[in-house]
């Protein structure tokens, strides 16, 4: 490859195949189209079924977690059959393989969940929902965020995109769902659901994220992709996953990490964790000043954390 791609010899990015992940994937194009004014036909996109897009029954955490997402991305790019993959982070795994390196993000989008209602159900927020609802759910976190909240909520496993989410919400499965509201936002599904405030629902670690990677040794496709990421995005987010591996939580566990700059310029991390039921947790702050601290914030927690809550992980 040249240093810019060109129409004969084009930068090939893989995604997922879904609606959200091609919107993602688009967004990554034209980010590298303004900045490098490269022309359209100079990028293809290469879309592909991850194994997690294909197993609808079971969470995923039972069959193999987050690199479910990941897998297929993964090989093509260890071939050299899509010279870049975009990926919405929060589904990528914590530790990567060395091969790969995870160069941009793009600016991030609204971290937030968005609680998204059956027909005939009055409620913008969890506290609203009527008794015994029936919250459909694939996230460990938000499962035990809303037990913790409302423990006579039921909440089921709910898998898909996000269209079929919303057709098995409207179909009466459930009563209520929570989606990302940058997933939503990039749908263009802008009136869909109320926003839950992050200090009733904290995030989940790099929700709202477009991350880029690379293979390792491709120099030249490193510096192109460089040109395209976002700073602070990548900083706050890096702390969060930090803490993620210093913790050992993966889509089995349920934790919660947002860091956010504050109007000073500082760089504060919020995280907990949570036992399955939501009943027991652990939660706390740091301002994130060098590598330690995200780290240091985590084995805090799991010390401070009950039995309950504690062998859920793996530090």
């Amino acid at each position: 490859m040249t240093d810019l791609p060109t129409a004969e010899n084009p930068l090939r990015i893989g995604t997922r195949a879904s609606p959200l992940a091609l919107a993602q994937a688009n967004m990554a194009a034209s980010a590298l189209i303004a900045v490098h004014g490269i022309a359209p036909d100079t990028l293809q996109i290469v879309p592909m079924t991850a194994t997690g897009d294909r197993i609808q029954d079971r969470a995923l955490a039972e069959v193999g977690g987050k690199a479910l997402w990941t897998r297929e991305l993964d090989a093509a790019l260890d071939a050299d059959e899509i010279d870049i993959a975009v990926h919405s982070l929060k589904d990528v795994e914590t530790l990567r393989d060395p091969r790969f390196a995870l160069v941009a993000m793009l600016e991030r989008a609204d971290p937030r969940d968005r609680l998204v209602v059956r027909e005939g159900v009055d409620a913008v927020s969890i506290a609203d929902l009527p008794h015994g609802a029936r919250l459909g759910t694939s996230s460990p976190r938000r499962a035990a965020q809303v037990k913790r909240l409302r423990p006579d909520i039921v909440t089921t496993l709910l898998r898909g995109n996000v269209a079929t989410r919303l057709g098995k919400l409207a179909a009466g499965d459930v009563d209520a769902t929570l989606l990302a509201a940058a997933g939503l936002d990039r749908l263009e599904m802008f009136d869909i659901g109320a926003v839950q405030g992050a200090d009733l629902l904290l995030p989940a670690a790099s929700q709202g994220a477009i991350g880029i990677e690379c293979r390792s040794d491709d120099d030249k496709v490193r510096a192109l992709i460089a040109a395209i990421d976002h700073t602070p995005t990548h900083v706050a987010v890096a702390a969060e996953r930090a803490f993620l591996a210093a913790l050992g939580g993966d889509c089995r566990s349920p934790v919660a990490a947002y860091a956010h700059f504050r109007a000073d310029g500082s760089l504060r991390l919020d995280a907990e964790i949570f036992s399955d039921d939501g009943a027991e947790h652990a939660a706390g702050h740091v301002l994130v000043t060098g590598a330690g601290d995200a780290g240091a914030l985590a084995h805090r927690l799991l010390d401070e954390a009950p039995e309950a809550v504690r062998r859920l992980f793996s530090a």
